[in-house]
């Protein structure tokens, strides 16, 4: 349990301290190429295409045994964000850049797809009395699966440059996410009724 307790800490602390190159998905925001501030970023003069965009799913908090006790809702605890200090673009020129950042763009909508899907994982699953330990599998379980449907995504579409494929899927992930409408980060799921 301490350790756990050391790990939230200290992924709060670098939440905190990079706050301010993160973008949360709010469904407004589309990325830009500016928002690519790693000192990798190229266009142009590169023989190579390559992208890390950075979009990240995050699950941290700190509270005590108690508190966890009796708290339902975690959806502030898990994050969809994208870090523009690590996101990266390498492109050979910028009709490639554009395919890369719009990649990208649906990676962004898929991180916040499955950030909701944990957060109503973890409010359907979480009792009075569960474990913190419970959370780990939930969390890992919800990762394989974003991990294994980004991979399939990249595959089909080349990474962005079939653009009807991108377009597709990428509605798909937005009509999805409308599926989970109480499990945003600022949401409070409404009170299970009980039988």
């Amino acid at each position: 349990m301490k350790k756990i307790i050391i790990i939230i800490i200290f992924l709060l602390i670098t939440v905190q301290i990079n706050a301010q190159n993160n973008i949360e998905w709010d469904g407004k925001y589309q990325l830009q190429l500016s928002d690519f501030q790693s000192s990798a970023t190229q266009i142009g003069n590169v023989k190579i295409n390559s992208i890390n965009t950075a979009s990240s799913l995050d699950f941290a908090f700190q509270m005590s045994n108690i508190e966890f006790m009796f708290t339902k809702n975690f959806n502030s605890k898990v994050n969809s964000t994208f870090k523009r200090d690590a996101a990266s673009i390498i492109a050979t020129d910028n009709n490639t850049a554009q395919y890369l950042l719009n990649f990208a763009q649906y990676e962004f909508d898929l991180s916040e797809l499955y950030a909701r899907k944990l957060r109503k994982e973890i409010y359907d699953q979480k009792g009075t009395f569960s474990d913190v330990s419970f959370l780990q599998i939930i969390y890992n379980t919800i990762e394989k699966q974003y991990t294994e449907e980004h991979a399939i995504a990249s595959k089909i579409t080349d990474l962005g440059q079939n653009d009807k494929k991108l377009l597709e899927i990428r509605t798909d992930v937005l009509k999805r996410i409308q599926e989970y409408p109480d499990f945003c980060k600022s949401c409070k799921p409404p009170k299970k009724q009980k039988n």
